[in-house]
């Protein structure tokens, strides 16, 4: 069964290939991804060699707390991360370099890749996120002597027939993890539906809420306030994490805020930087004036538009309200909470699948769902009226998400566990 895998993942891999090389998620890194690594790409002896991999960038920020912990019960640790996308591997290397030993483009989960990676890397710990459950490189590194595990684990529903039909076709990838900590209890009731051993399986929460940036003090919030031009008294609205078809309803709501409240400025942050030009072309046909981050000397613009990686958890300190991106459209969401750690309230729309524990958390303690953009202008124009509403929310946002955290503690004394015996 495992055999019909291997030829399926290489046919697949065949098909898929001219995609992935000219995608702008995966085109960079292909000898990396084939499972090649030159000399200086991995750090050489340390014990334990512990492989902390995320697909993305808010995957290997959710992983991050568990780096100083980890390094703090094994100081001879290496640790090294992998992600999938360009953009995880650019943020790994901006923001994570002073926490870990290398960051490096995960192998294709084919049979030569991952088992070519394995031996580059050689793993004593190997932990997966959320869903990066892939088998060929499951079954490499448990057959090196690795031990697995999968934190902040989640099955969607709408998948579990998928994934059942596709572990009776090949075996069961699960029963190579040694550890799965799961996110909420439903999560733990799905993966031990699928076939993972009772006795491997934990609720420990979300790491991401410990991943959360809290301010730091004003001096920062005004050199990026000098950045974009802005003056100290105007109001800002930032938009976080927009997608592609979310812009344009925006700015037609910014368009009708400005009639009530002309100091208001916009700062919108794709989500994909490469996004910024065409959506400077947005602004511009809606008669407004844009600015680029990226600009070394920025006109005093309407519009700016974050081109930067790295600077949007910072940009929110700026911000007198925020909105998330990724929920005008069927995306299902972008991180709300990362906001709300800043102190600021927060309003997202109504597609927010992939993040229903953080709406949970949030809704009525300082974020705010809309079902429109006319209901955003609604109550945005309310909550713009009422200085005092918008400081007690931000206020309650901030205190919501310290009540969450804890998480990244709790995988680590989990995953000692594993690796005494290294």
């Amino acid at each position: 069964m495992r055999l019909l895998y291997v030829l399926l993942s290489y046919l697949v891999f065949a098909i898929a290939l001219p995609v992935l090389c000219l995608h702008r998620k995966t085109r960079d890194g292909l000898r990396q991804r084939l499972g090649f690594y030159r000399e200086g790409d991995l750090p050489s002896g340390g014990a334990p060699r512990i492989w902390l991999h995320g697909a993305s960038a808010g995957d290997l920020l959710a992983l991050s707390p568990m780096i100083d912990r980890l390094r703090a019960r094994f100081p001879g640790a290496r640790v090294i991360l992998s992600t999938i996308t360009n953009t995880g591997y650019l943020m790994a290397k901006e923001r994570l370099a002073g926490k870990i030993d290398a960051v490096i483009f995960a192998p294709w989960d084919l049979w030569g890749a991952t088992r070519r990676a394995i031996r580059a890397v050689k793993p004593s710990l190997l932990v997966l996120e959320y869903t990066e459950i892939w088998p060929n490189l499951i079954r490499a590194a448990h057959r090196s002597g690795a031990r697995l595990a999968l934190t902040n684990g989640r099955f969607s529903p709408a998948a579990m027939g998928r994934y059942k039909l596709l572990f009776t076709l090949i075996g069961n990838p699960l029963a190579d993890i040694d550890l799965f900590l799961m996110r909420e209890q439903d999560e733990a009731e799905r993966v031990l539906a699928l076939g993972a051993p009772r006795e491997r399986v934990f609720v420990t929460g979300n790491t991401k809420f410990d991943a959360l940036v809290p301010p730091e003090g004003a001096a920062e919030d005004a050199d990026l306030r000098a950045a974009f031009n802005m003056p100290a008294a105007a109001r800002v609205w930032i938009a976080g994490s927009t997608h592609e078809g979310e812009e344009e309803l925006l700015l037609q709501v910014y368009q009708r805020l400005l009639h009530d409240f002309a100091d208001l400025r916009l700062v919108i942050a794709p989500r994909y930087i490469d996004r910024a030009e065409r959506i400077v072309s947005l602004i511009h046909a809606a008669g407004l004036s844009a600015g680029l981050r990226s600009s070394r000397n920025p006109s005093a613009a309407q519009v700016v538009v974050l081109d930067s990686i790295g600077e949007l958890a910072r940009a929110y300190r700026l911000a007198t309200f925020v909105f998330v991106g990724g929920s005008f459209t069927t995306r299902g969401g972008q991180n709300i909470l990362e906001p709300a750690a800043q102190g600021r309230p927060v309003l997202f729309g109504p597609h927010m699948e992939n993040f229903r524990d953080s709406v949970q958390v949030l809704v009525g303690r300082g974020g705010i769902q809309v079902n429109d953009p006319d209901h955003l202008h609604r109550v945005v124009t309310e909550l713009l009226s009422q200085p005092e509403e918008l400081r007690l929310l931000g206020e309650l946002a901030l205190a919501t998400v310290g009540q969450v955290s804890g998480a990244s503690e709790r995988n680590v004394d989990c995953l000692v566990g594993l690796l005494k015996p290294a």
